[in-house]
């Protein structure tokens, strides 16, 4: 593969990006039609920066697969109900039942993250949480489902990019918020956050697999790839399709005039 003067990968074509990209969601489709067959169920999670990405590798895995299968929990802030639940617990329901595969945008790891971070809740709360996520991650795997646990990794100055370009693009500017540009001041306690995130949860049973996500073609095909080599799944045979002849119309005329239609503009 090509390099640039700095060592950097050059960057990839869209031809390439596109075709690996075709053949991979493929085999999405190929993890989907097992998923479905075996009654797996398969549970992924993304956590990094704003701005790190998660979203279009989000998009990347579920832009050509069955939302019946491929689930994609974001949960908003708790309610006041929520709050006075034991923390995991909201979580706990959007778990896949077999033959579901569910992405959690942001999961369980809000507190460790920016409640920590951003003061929502006590040193005390976020420790217990670290003390205690290991352990419940066990009994997830324990009963079956396969977790596949990321952290996408932006550096500093990709970071400061995408998010002035939120600022100056009118199709971006929804995905930031005051609570962004909070956080994108706090890049260090960031760092410390998750670096003792990576400390107490990294077990045997649910790794953290980091991926570097300045290159956004290229973090999405290496999370793809990487998610598929984790899941021991089969393509299931498939029949011949071939396709029936349509029926006679046997008098039937299309009206000629419809009331309502939608204006020719482009």
């Amino acid at each position: 593969m090509s390099k640039t003067s700095d060592e950097t990968p050059a960057p990839l074509s869209r031809k390439v990006y596109e075709r690996e990209l075709k053949r991979l969601h493929g085999e999405l489709v190929a993890l989907q039609e097992w998923t479905k067959a075996t009654g797996a169920k398969i549970c992924i999670l993304f956590e990094g920066r704003d701005g790190a990405g998660k979203g279009g590798v989000i998009k990347a895995i579920t832009e050509r697969v069955s939302p019946r299968v491929f689930r994609v929990v974001a949960l908003p802030a708790p309610s006041e109900r929520e709050k006075s639940q034991m923390y995991a617990q909201r979580y706990l329901p959007h778990l896949p039942a077999a033959g579901e595969i569910v992405i959690f945008d942001r999961s369980w790891y809000n507190r460790a993250g920016v409640e920590r971070v951003m003061g929502f809740c006590t040193e005390a709360e976020a420790e217990k949480f670290l003390d205690t996520i290991s352990a419940v991650e066990r009994v997830v795997v324990e009963s079956g489902v396969i977790l596949l646990k990321y952290w996408l990794e932006v550096s500093p100055e990709e970071q400061t990019r995408r998010i002035e370009q939120r600022i100056n693009d009118p199709r971006k500017i929804w995905k930031l918020s005051p609570m962004d540009l909070e956080s994108y001041g706090r890049w260090y306690d960031y760092s410390r956050a998750r670096d003792a995130m990576f400390t107490a949860s990294d077990s045997a049973w649910a790794p953290w697999y980091v991926a570097r996500s300045d290159d956004k073609k290229r973090t999405r095909l290496n999370v793809i790839s990487h998610l598929l080599s984790k899941v021991p799944y089969e393509a299931p045979k498939r029949d011949k399709i071939t396709l029936p002849k349509r029926q006679k119309p046997k008098g039937y005329v299309e009206p000629e005039d419809v009331r309502h239609h939608v204006p020719a503009v482009f």
